[in-house]
């Protein structure tokens, strides 16, 4: 009996060497598909993604799910990024199917997206939360069948003006000082996700929520 847990005890450990573990975590990166949304406040997700396999050093560009998909361990977990490619009012479709997949529970699912109600730059963490408004989440929640996932925020900016049409602004790009501070709040963002993806929720709040514009 020794030694078939030797051999079990092998076999995980050669899995996690070689970068075939078990997915145990989906990190999602909302965004629109397609070059001219690229730098849209809208695909901020996606563009926090981008920074993170930069700095990991691997590529999310596996067509799985009708996503982008690329695989990374991060904290000790073995984690799948995804970038839906449906747009955004269908994201759900994407996470829904890779959750099932891998049997993935919804406190493990962490999401990253655009908020028009933070400056650009400020970052917000959620243990879970409503749609608030916003398609892509209001998509998730629907497949997921719940609204308990934590979320990264990523501050776009509010309309300039009431009367500024919503759907105009969120596709609008970023200035130069905006994407400055953009830049600065993926690490941050970074930061926070590495302390969710180990558990600890409440460090991330404090990393990311206390980030200055």
């Amino acid at each position: 009996m020794a030694d078939i847990f030797e051999l079990f005890n092998k076999i995980k450990k050669d899995r996690e060497e070689s970068g075939t573990a078990t997915i145990s975590h989906i990190v999602v990166g909302l965004g629109n598909p397609g070059a001219k949304y690229t730098f849209t406040r809208h695909n901020a997700g996606f563009l926090t993604l981008d920074y993170i396999s930069q700095k990991l050093n691997f590529k999310i560009d596996r067509l799985k799910f009708n996503a982008l998909t690329g695989e990374c361990t991060v904290a000790g977990k073995r984690v799948l990024f995804i970038k839906p490619q449906t747009f955004m009012n269908l994201s759900g479709e994407a996470v829904g199917a890779a959750a099932s997949f891998y049997k993935i529970p919804p406190e493990n699912i962490i999401v990253i997206f655009d908020d028009i109600s933070l400056e650009p730059g400020r970052l917000r963490v959620r243990r879970e939360g409503s749609a608030g408004g916003h398609n892509g989440i209001k998509s998730i929640i629907e497949h997921l069948g719940t609204q308990a996932f934590p979320r990264i925020k990523m501050g776009v900016g509010a309309k300039p003006n009431p009367d500024y049409d919503l759907a105009d602004w969120v596709l609008s790009t970023f200035t130069k000082d905006e994407q400055e501070k953009l830049f600065e709040a993926f690490g941050v963002a970074m930061e926070g996700l590495e302390k969710i993806l180990s558990g600890d929720v409440d460090s991330a709040m404090q990393i990311c929520n206390s980030k200055k514009a």
